[in-house]
């Protein structure tokens, strides 16, 4: 872990009728994804979510805890873009 890695914690909304980032409730960043919640294809889903709007390839995005839950963390490393919404997130 480098000193510009991202520590997210996320609450997954699978089976959205939209695939979408927001808003952070509870220093929580919510994120809705398309994607059936079954053999892991929303984690996936929501990791490459992430690598696009943090501007990196999805290989820098890892599931850190929350494999089988709506609640997840998930590590950025080294993020080429970071969103202003970033400073509502907890990172406590």
């Amino acid at each position: 872990m480098s000193d510009n890695d991202i520590n997210i914690d996320v609450k997954v909304q699978p089976r959205s009728s939209r695939r979408e980032i927001g808003p952070v409730e509870n220093g929580r960043l919510k994120i809705r994804t398309t994607a059936a919640p079954t053999d892991g294809k929303a984690t996936r889903d929501v990791g490459r979510l992430l690598a696009e709007t943090f501007g990196v390839p999805p290989s820098r995005v890892s599931l850190l805890t929350g494999a089988t839950s709506r609640l997840k963390t998930f590590r950025i490393e080294s993020p080429r873009i970071v969103p202003g919404w970033v400073r509502y997130l907890d990172f406590s």
